[in-house]
């Protein structure tokens, strides 16, 4: 399985399967990990062991837009069927960093999918590899969220086709091809994405995963991103209670400050609100990759103050960071006017919230 407990380390993360001596995986591997940041923004893939068949709609401050996901007989896809979308998305950046025109369709051998994200790569990781595609392929999304400046309003799969190219004589797959969807694929063209962290393949834990791609999204190169549990356990898309969801995050956090496992971002809780803080281990190129136009844009003290009293008892540094995710979220351009625009926000979020 993907997430085996071994009892070859007490770390949180995985042990890591890529040989450094196995030179002909290390060249496939070259192309660094990436993900798409429309994905990473919403709650699209489940975090359950088990399959999962809710439908799950994410809306976003304003109300305007929107993501559902819902799923086939087979579940909802995985965090960690997530995979091979990075893996596709790599190749593809890689591909147009050197000048080639990409393509919807990839080809691809299992063997160096399973070695390039960490997994097994006996019998157990080639039928994961073959479950993944057809949750991926059976998961459904309808959205208004714009990649690459085009505007989806049809329902969709995460990717329209799989197809295994050459099988061997014992059934186990050698070559397969991935036909992306048009989101994923007009994300790639756009170069909205952003680079992970190697490590991301080695958390063992779902909710870890997720913990980074939001962190990767919203904290950036910044110093440090905090959130509202309640919040983040919504762009979890976790189903627990919040009680028990913050019994994961504690967990987490205690993991976290023993080892310093998770890639990139230390994570720290004070009552319910969680910190991120940049650990300064990101690469140039994770660095400078898609960062949005309105990263700098600054909202006056001035501003600070009037919005503490057109949100009382928000904490304003708060309703800041979630007011860029929300224009992340979107894909909006930054604001002519970045005071006035945070003022509308902090005046609908307590119009719609109230005191905390």
């Amino acid at each position: 399985m993907v997430g085996e407990i071994t009892n070859e380390t007490k770390s949180p993360l995985l042990p890591d399967r890529l040989e450094q001596a196995d030179l002909f995986v290390c060249d496939i591997f070259d192309a660094a990990p990436k993900g798409d940041m429309a994905s990473m923004a919403h709650p699209i893939f489940s975090l359950s062991t088990k399959p999962d068949h809710r439908i799950r709609r994410y809306e976003d401050e304003s109300g305007k837009n929107f993501v559902e996901v819902k799923p086939s007989a087979e579940g909802l896809a995985t965090i960690h069927d997530r995979d091979v979308l990075i893996y596709c998305i790599s190749q593809l950046m890689a591909a147009i960093n050197d000048g080639k025109t990409p393509s919807k369709t990839l080809r691809m051998k299992a063997y160096d999918f399973l070695k390039a994200t960490n997994r097994v790569t006996d019998g157990r990781g080639y039928d994961a590899l073959r479950s993944a595609l057809i949750r991926l392929q059976g998961t459904q999304i309808e959205t208004n969220i714009v990649t690459g400046e085009t505007e989806q309003l049809d329902i969709f799969s995460i990717i329209d086709r799989a197809r295994i190219v050459r099988q061997t004589r014992d059934g186990r797959m050698q070559e397969i091809e991935v036909q992306l969807s048009d989101w994923v694929f007009n994300a790639i063209r756009a170069k909205e994405v952003l680079t992970f962290h190697r490590d991301y393949f080695r958390l063992r834990k779902p909710i870890e995963r997720r913990l980074y791609e939001l962190a990767r999204k919203h904290c950036g190169q910044k110093k440090e991103w905090r959130i509202t549990l309640p919040v983040l356990q919504r762009k979890c898309g976790s189903s627990s209670t919040l009680r028990e969801f913050r019994r994961l995050i504690q967990n987490i956090v205690d993991h976290d400050k023993e080892h310093a496992h998770i890639p990139d971002y230390g994570v720290q809780m004070d009552e319910d609100m969680i910190t991120f803080t940049n650990r300064g281990t990101m690469l140039e190129d994770q660095q400078s990759a898609g960062v949005p136009s309105f990263a700098s844009v600054r909202v006056s003290p001035e501003t600070l103050a009037e919005a503490r009293q057109v949100a009382p008892g928000w904490d304003v540094y708060v309703l800041e960071s979630e007011w860029r995710s929300w224009m992340a979220d979107g894909g909006l351009d930054a604001p002519k006017n970045p005071d006035k625009a945070f003022l509308g926000f902090c005046k609908k979020w307590f119009e719609r919230r109230g005191r905390p």
